[in-house]
């Protein structure tokens, strides 16, 4: 079954150019390592696991 599109998405779809916003976070993507990043901050990262059993 196909999503139905929102108004968004057709508004956006129809578009020629790029935003800087869109432009900017193509660049940092090609730049930035994210996969390492992750990797280095996941240890210190909050799980949503409670440390003390629920009684």
């Amino acid at each position: 079954m196909k999503k139905q599109q929102t108004f968004t998405d057709i508004e956006y779809g129809c578009r020629k150019k790029k935003t800087r916003r869109e432009e900017f976070l193509e660049i940092m993507d090609g730049i930035i390592p994210w996969d390492e990043w992750v990797g280095g901050i996941a240890p210190y990262y909050p799980s949503g696991k409670l440390h003390c059993p629920v009684i």
